[in-house]
């Protein structure tokens, strides 16, 4: 794959394979023996398993308050998906877009990156990676094509099962479930592209889990991350243009 020559500082730093991430070690994914139910309450007993991980990484906007912004993940899989669960403490939700596909990076959202084979790369025109942007009417976007010279956004609620729920008690967390279903770079929006990959113990996949914040600004205050990410110019939302800054999971059991 050819990398445009503005991604050049990306790749000073190689692993064996020639793909770079900040990341060194896979984070391990445990399995789940039986599927996960997605209602926002986390009963399983599978999720007992799983570690959380924090959302400290500054992307864009001002660093949050923990009161104004915090959140952690933790994730499980079986062959059919890879489930993701998140706890976030937001002081204020926020959605001014009727249309899910207007500024939808502008709302509170949260957003999941995954790179099937692990292979980074450019995709922010392409599926080589995915981009998922988990609106708070559950609905899934991401980039599709670029079309005389403008970018075409694209749902994909048929990749994503997503249910959230505010806790009843202080400080009234959000917990957001999604099951993931995992596709190859042969998906192709409107066709029947067979895409799906069905998931396997000691599989790579790419990963980073991201959170827009809004309280009620025109654009959106804080953007957190799962993984550092190397600026290129100060810049550090690099994440929908190319999955070389994913971090990487392993699928254990």
């Amino acid at each position: 794959m050819k990398y445009p020559k503005s991604l050049l500082p990306l790749y000073l730093t190689l692993s064996v394979s020639g793909s770079m991430s900040l990341t060194v070690m896979a984070q391990d994914v445990p399995y789940s023996q039986t599927p996960i139910n997605i209602d926002g309450q986390l009963t399983e007993n599978a999720w007992q398993q799983a570690t959380w991980h924090k959302l400290e990484h500054h992307i864009v906007g001002t660093v949050p308050t923990p009161e104004d912004f915090s959140g952690q993940y933790k994730l499980l899989w079986d062959e059919q998906y890879l489930y993701l669960a998140a706890k976030i403490t937001d002081d204020i939700l926020f959605d001014q877009f009727a249309n899910p596909l207007e500024r939808y990076w502008d709302d509170d959202c949260l957003e999941v990156f995954l790179d099937e084979d692990n292979s980074g790369g450019e995709h922010q025109f392409n599926f080589n990676a995915f981009a998922y942007h988990i609106a708070l009417d559950n609905q899934a976007v991401d980039i599709g094509s670029e079309k005389n010279g403008e970018a075409e956004f694209i749902l994909l609620n048929e990749h994503v099962n997503s249910v959230w729920q505010r806790q009843s008690e202080a400080p009234h967390e959000v917990i957001w479930e999604v099951a993931i279903e995992i596709h190859n770079d042969k998906f192709l929006p409107n066709t029947n592209t067979d895409s799906r990959v069905t998931l396997s113990e000691n599989k790579t996949l790419g990963f980073m889990l991201a959170y827009c914040d809004n309280d009620g600004s025109s654009e959106r205050e804080h953007f957190m991350g799962s993984h550092a990410i190397k600026p290129i110019n100060g810049d550090k939302n690099l994440g929908y243009k190319t999955a070389d800054v994913f971090g990487r999971l392993k699928l254990v059991k």
